[in-house]
Parts: C-alpha cells; sequence; structure tokens
C-alpha cells in the first residue's frame, strides 16, 4: 500500500462515521466525490485500471442517491462495485496489460 492508499482508507473512515451525523443521501454524494477525486487521482499517475474500477464505485455511489428499488438496487450497487473491486486488484496485482505506456519500437 502506498501513501495514496492511506489517504482513501482515511476517507473511507472519515465519510463512514460521518453517516452518523449527516443524512444518508448527503453522505452518499460525498462518497461519489471523493471516489471521483480517487479515480482522476489514478488516472493521473498512470493507473488507468485503478481509476476505472474506482468509477465503477462511483456507480455504486450514485445507486445509493438515486435509491432504485428492488432488483434495480442490487444490480445498479453490487454489479459496479463487483467489477470496481475486481478491477482495483486486477490492475494492482499486475493480471490486466499495461495500456499506459507506449512502445515505440517498429515490429520487424
Amino acid at each position: 500500500m502506498d501513501h495514496f492508499d492511506w489517504i482513501a482508507v482515511g476517507g473511507f473512515a472519515l465519510l463512514t462515521a460521518s453517516s452518523l451525523a449527516i443524512d444518508a443521501i448527503i453522505v452518499a454524494a460525498a462518497f461519489g466525490g471523493f471516489l471521483l477525486s480517487l479515480a482522476s487521482r489514478r488516472l493521473y499517475d498512470g493507473r488507468p485500471w485503478e481509476a476505472l474500477g474506482w468509477l465503477f464505485l462511483v456507480g455504486s455511489a450514485l445507486t445509493l442517491v438515486v435509491e432504485p428499488g428492488g432488483v434495480a438496487f442490487v444490480a445498479g450497487f453490487f454489479g459496479p462495485m463487483a467489477v470496481g473491486v475486481g478491477l482495483l486488484f486486477a490492475g494492482r496485482l499486475e493480471w490486466l496489460p499495461n495500456v499506459w505506456t507506449v512502445d515505440d519500437r517498429m515490429p520487424e
């Protein structure tokens, strides 16, 4: 874990603790904004798969704000969360191809 991961853990802890005092919709919107900032930071750092994973987690937070009912909530919340977490781990464990760097060598 790098320093950015510790910032993310601290932000999650702070937002989770704030959910005890603030309305749930406001906290969910704050989670979405926080996740969006994490995604843009990871993209800026050259980790596109992790950035895409954070963007999928923004979709999960958006589901909490919109509050669809029944099966739409389950699919809208857990689907993007599963894909996002999968992309985060796959990007960190280097299971996905490196799409960020350019190889200038010409094939022979």
